[in-house]
């Protein structure tokens, strides 16, 4: 599956997203071709640039309708009506929807009655169009994303002066890990917020990849402290079905009884949970001990964290980053003399019955589970010759 990975520690804009996919290999013209057929007339471009002492390309647009004001319905018509393949528009159409959704929270009025003030200009309609162009001419399947440098000040606005990041950029990255480094400008519009928000799965590390390119796209200032740039880095992902960066929430625990943390373990699994595990440790002054340990997907991890502070006697936990890697599997149903189990099946011939099949099959018929689950592993294994 061949990936590409935002490393937005300048922030993200539509522009630099563009550029930055155009120096990893996106056919320019190609580029240009496509955002010209919604017929904004707009001039496009690239650009050499430098920023910080690192080569980078800006994609630049000029002319067009720049003061245009326009609602949802227009722009998804607009972009509907293009050259552009049919996963390109889904997906800029996506965008301009999640950014619709955000205005509209802002201001509190019906996402289709929006105006787009700055969106809606011929700049930032060719950025998100060109953006997602990009990911379709190099085949990317999946986007990743580091975590948003949004930067610090002010911003002018249609609106006023408004705080960074703009209201609808902070919309847009909730959820999302976000901090601000550097010069005390803009660093994150609402278009790259959109972009990052809408296509990336994940945020977070550089997820494991064998590298293949890396772009560079130049925002519109030279900083002297950092490279204002938006790097961005294709590869193919491993060979796992689910290669994902996950929470790790622990906790050692020497005052709680074993009803108190089962009680626990059951409401971290219903509240998300990937897995939860209790392991016999001792502490300090060998004091016997229960570690407790949550792995968590990053946009439940304060959630769990919080379920773990109240639902147990500790009064601290550490979260740690972590790899989770997972083969590609299958399920199969079975019938049995009990009843019907489903069976997971791995890419390399693992077999195992479902837990809780058995267990329902077991306690509806009085059979001993071992029975109930040899019954399905025969079955799983007669079926497959």
């Amino acid at each position: 599956m061949k990936v590409c990975y935002f490393h937005a520690f300048s922030g993200i804009s539509g522009d630099m997203t563009v550029g930055a996919l155009a120096d990893a290999g996106a056919d320019r013209a190609a580029i240009v071709g496509g955002v010209s057929s919604l017929g904004t007339g707009a001039s496009l471009r690239f650009d050499s640039a430098r920023r910080h002492g690192v080569a980078a390309t800006r994609f630049v647009v000029e002319g067009g309708e720049q003061r245009a004001h326009r609602h949802l319905p227009q722009i998804v018509r607009m972009i509907e009506s293009s050259s552009l393949p049919e996963r390109a528009r889904r997906n800029a159409c996506d965008v301009f929807r999640r950014l619709g959704e955000a205005e509209a929270a802002v201001h509190g009025v019906p996402v289709d009655k929006v105006h787009f003030h700055e969106v809606g200009a011929a700049d930032s309609i060719a950025d998100i169009v060109g953006a997602c162009l990009a990911l379709e001419l190099l085949e990317v399947e999946a986007v990743y994303c580091s975590p948003v440098n949004v930067g610090g000040g002010t911003v002018a606005t249609e609106h006023g002066v408004l705080p960074v990041p703009a209201p609808a950029t902070a919309r847009l990255l909730e959820g999302k890990p976000v901090y601000s480094r550097g010069p005390q400008v803009e660093l994150t519009t609402p278009t790259g917020a959109a972009l990052a928000a809408t296509l990336a799965r994940e945020f977070g590390p550089l997820p494991p990849l064998k590298l293949a390119a890396t772009g560079y796209g130049a925002g519109e200032k030279d900083f002297p402290e950092q490279a204002n740039v938006l790097r961005a880095m294709l590869g193919e992902a491993g060979a796992a079905a689910e290669s994902r960066t996950v929470a790790l929430i622990e906790a050692n625990i020497d005052d709680s009884t074993p009803e108190l943390l089962g009680y626990a373990m059951e409401r971290l699994l219903e509240s998300g949970a990937l897995d939860v595990t209790l392991t016999p440790v001792y502490m300090k002054k060998n004091r016997a001990a229960t570690l407790l340990s949550v792995m968590a997907r990053p946009e439940d991890q304060e959630t769990l964290a919080a379920l773990v502070l109240s639902e147990t006697s500790t009064l601290g936990l550490r979260i740690l980053q972590a790899e989770r890697r997972v083969v590609a599997r299958d399920t199969v149903a079975v019938e049995t003399a009990y009843g019907t189990v489903r069976v997971k099946v791995s890419a390399g011939g693992a077999f195992a019955p479902e837990y809780e099949d058995c267990r329902r099959l077991a306690l509806a018929s009085g059979t001993p589970f071992k029975t109930i689950l040899a019954e399905a592993s025969h079955a799983y294994l007669k079926n497959r010759r």
